[in-house]
């Protein structure tokens, strides 16, 4: 496959995830904290394709490949980690989990009076026994190894 082809696919891949991440969104499904933090990466990495396809640079298109994979394993990382805390693994921040709210209840927080605050260490959709994060984060891997092949092999 082409390195243009390869930084394509990796390109469309964050596409495809955060188009799916909005979608979720807009039918009622409003992210956390985390879920923000995991789509950083991915807008990072379109805008790292975008400009890997305009410059004409082989080499160039090669680094800038390497930092679309840096990008992807970020966000594969911080998905893991986010299922990890919806799993009760392993603790989350405490700024939105159920540790940190203090003398807060669910009333003070699903009161229409305020926004509302979508807990990271619950889970609000899962396939296949999988939430959202963990989807995020395998996809996220396999499009980081998609991004390091053009960046090691891409021709």
């Amino acid at each position: 496959m082409t390195l243009n082809r390869l930084i394509s696919v990796a390109t469309g891949g964050s596409i495809a995830l955060i188009a799916g991440a909005l979608f979720f969104q807009t039918i009622g499904y409003p992210p956390c904290a985390m879920c923000h933090w995991q789509r950083w990466p991915h807008y990072t990495a379109i805008v790292i394709g975008i400009l890997a396809l305009i410059v004409p640079a082989p080499l160039l298109k090669r680094i800038l490949a390497g930092l679309g994979a840096l990008a992807l394993f970020t966000t594969s990382g911080i998905g893991l980690f986010h299922a990890g805390v919806e799993q009760k693994w392993w603790p989350g921040p405490q700024s939105c989990t159920g540790s940190g709210l203090g003398g807060l209840n669910a009333g003070d927080l699903l009161s229409v009076d305020g926004p509302r605050m979508v807990m990271c260490d619950q889970i609000s959709w899962a396939f296949m026994g999988i939430s959202m994060a963990g989807w995020n984060a395998i996809f996220s891997f396999l499009i980081a190894l998609v991004w390091l092949r053009a960046a090691i092999k891409g021709r």
